[in-house]
């Protein structure tokens, strides 16, 4: 029989009721979900990082910027 750890507690997975069961399953999905954010957010911050790096090689030196004018 398959077992589940909750808060150090192991429960028979065949012995929860169906709503504890259906709370699992709703419970993995979210931690599932969260994963896929997490992902998507490292993406995200590796674009911006490359995107903040190209823009200060596109800016001008300090030397060649003339303030006032």
């Amino acid at each position: 029989m398959p077992l589940i750890t909750i808060d150090g507690r192991q429960y028979e997975l065949d012995l929860l009721s169906s709503t504890a069961k259906e709370q699992l399953a709703s419970l993995q999905f979210v931690d599932a979900e969260i994963q896929k954010l997490q992902a998507q957010l490292a993406a995200y911050q590796t674009a911006r990082m490359a995107y903040s790096n190209a823009l200060k090689a596109a800016l001008p030196k300090m030397e060649e910027v003339v303030v006032g004018s």
